[in-house]
């Protein structure tokens, strides 16, 4: 995703825990073109959120696009014998991090020409089945969460909206179905699009899902 906003001529802000991945990342951005800034960072620091928030405001004053895209899920287990720290860390990373994202970056949006604040979502927060518990609460509770704030928004210059790409070849994906045929699953390159369109400048839609 960093990947393709980059090659549609973004200067994108990497946010990760490794500063090894990122520097990685930042050295395929550079060869097609793109230009980013590395910050590593571990959402669960929430506090750390808001130094990013002004850290960009005295760097750059303003955000156009902000994508909420990290995610966990440790594993699959029955809710009466989910262990409390993992139950905390998939609600923090899923849910809470992108509420103090909206609280820490909203001012930086408002003072776009077109802001636009896209999370990713999935079925398991509309659909949920046995043993997704936390994980289908907190996409349950950040799909509440960007459409409230669309509502909020809805008179500024910003538009919030959810992308629910799918069945993704990812590492997530991974823990929750390890034996399943990878050779099926689209890559996260070939689920791009929907981001795009959330971010372009002419989306009118607004607290709603987009999918491929």
């Amino acid at each position: 995703m960093a990947k393709r906003f980059a090659v549609e001529g973004a200067h994108v802000i990497l946010v990760g825990r490794t500063q090894g991945a990122l520097e990685e990342l930042d050295d395929e951005i550079g060869e097609a073109g793109g230009k980013a800034t590395l910050v590593p960072l571990d959402l669960r620091k929430f506090a750390d959120i808001d130094r990013m928030g002004l850290g960009l405001h005295e760097r750059f004053g303003k955000l156009d696009i902000l994508v909420g895209n990290a995610g966990v899920l440790p594993h699959l287990a029955p809710t009466g014998h989910l262990d409390p720290s993992v139950w905390q860390e998939i609600v923090d990373v899923n849910l809470t991090a992108n509420w103090r994202l909206i609280r820490s970056l909203d001012p930086l949006l408002r003072r776009s020409d077109a802001g636009r604040a896209i999370f990713t979502t999935c079925l398991a927060g509309r659909e949920a089945g046995a043993y997704w518990n936390a994980y289908a609460a907190a996409k349950a509770g950040l799909e509440a969460l960007v459409r409230s704030y669309a509502v909020e928004v809805s008179n500024a210059p910003i538009r919030a909206n959810l992308v629910d790409p799918g069945p993704v070849h990812t590492k997530l994906r991974n823990n929750a179905f390890p034996g399943e045929n990878k050779a099926l699953l689209r890559t996260p390159e070939e689920v791009t699009e929907p981001f795009v369109a959330a971010a372009a400048e002419d989306c009118a839609r607004n607290g709603e899902i987009f999918t491929p």
